[in-house]
């Protein structure tokens, strides 16, 4: 398997190339960060209080696929046909409604693991749970409600995950939105099960308001996901999942006029970020205890020929900035199964560049 070279990454990224691959963080140093590393289980997991049997499920993640053993993630996560309907998901490649192609896939990009519903993982439990690490996603928005509504529900118990030989559980919280305390205790009260029962935890730290969207999306901030991801792991999410921010200033834009929402420190804006991509995840970063519960990063829609550009770009934005992978979906599995898997390893490619570095 040829690797992508440093020129072929530094061409993808085109325009940013410069400014990605050596920009140096003036911002929250290098050195204040627990980064990955083989050792990542025993050096940051086990200073814990996760017990025995949820430190060999994180090793089972952090030890499997292409990146085993780097303390770097490529997870393959397929809850679309819940979250954004099956139709809307698998149109462009119908293949992808039989849960088996989805594991398949996962295994062939050489992932770390594979996330998806109850039904897909249950559905091929017994012929892969033991090739391949499984997560359940336990909670999930659905769109047949008419009108559509945006909630997180549970979809099955962490009993359930853990029968069907799951390692981790995963879930969603809306932060922001009106259902977001039940989801808070629904999600902590099952997640301390989970950890009991020794899976893992990996928490889907999103934001959810129609107010956020002002001038542009502030749920997109690295203000706002950053308090987001310090929520997450206050209720002991050992892997957070977080967009990749694309502003900043939401507490600022929210808190004008009238309004008194939140609370700030000029110095989030002056100090401890700056306007570079990799700075703005950085923060995100610092919020998940300084790195000591893994940041990673979602690969967010498929948008067709930029799709390989896009994936490569955040998994250097991710890696520079400190996090530990992508989580990357659509962009796999909305194409043959030789191009996601392809695509998979590409991003897993900048994370096995030893030339590109933490900034």
């Amino acid at each position: 398997m040829l690797m992508l070279s440093l020129d072929k990454i530094s061409e993808l990224l085109g325009k940013e190339s410069e400014t990605l691959l050596n920009h140096q963080s003036r911002t929250i140093d290098k050195s204040m960060l627990h980064l990955p590393g083989p050792d990542t289980v025993n050096r940051i997991y086990q200073t814990t209080s996760r017990n025995p049997q949820v430190l060999r499920s994180l090793g089972q993640i952090f030890g499997h696929g292409r990146l085993a053993e780097t303390g770097y993630v490529s997870i393959l996560p397929v809850d679309q046909g819940v979250e954004h309907s099956g139709g809307a998901s698998f149109a462009k490649n119908p293949a992808y409604f039989d849960p088996e192609n989805i594991v398949k896939l996962a295994i062939e990009g050489g992932c770390n693991a594979v996330a998806s519903t109850f039904g897909v993982l249950s559905a091929v439990s017994r012929k892969y749970a033991h090739r391949i690490p499984f997560i359940v996603k336990i909670n999930h928005n659905e769109l047949l409600t008419y009108p559509n509504k945006f909630d997180q529900i549970m979809y099955g118990t962490v009993e359930e995950a853990w029968n069907l030989g799951a390692v981790a559980v995963g879930a969603t919280i809306y932060f922001g939105s009106e259902e977001s305390d039940r989801q808070i205790v629904e999600v902590a009260q099952a997640f301390e099960r989970a950890h009991e029962l020794g899976m893992a935890t990996i928490l889907w730290c999103y934001l959810r308001n129609d107010a956020f969207k002002k001038d542009v999306d502030y749920d997109l901030s690295a203000d706002l996901t950053g308090q987001a991801n310090h929520l997450g792991v206050t209720i002991q999410a050992d892997i957070i999942k977080q967009k990749l921010p694309m502003y900043n200033g939401g507490f600022k834009a929210l808190n004008t006029g009238t309004s008194s929402y939140g609370k700030l420190d000029e110095r989030i804006y002056t100090e401890l970020t700056s306007d570079n991509p990799i700075d703005l995840c950085r923060y995100q970063v610092a919020n998940c205890y300084m790195g000591r519960m893994g940041l990673i990063n979602s690969g967010g829609a498929s948008t067709g020929a930029a799709d390989l550009a896009d994936a490569v770009r955040t998994a250097v934005v991710n890696k520079r900035a400190g996090g530990i992978g992508l989580i990357s979906g659509r962009k796999a599995f909305q194409r043959p199964m030789a191009d996601g898997a392809a695509l998979l390893n590409a991003i897993q490619d900048v994370y096995l560049n030893e030339q590109i570095t933490i900034a």
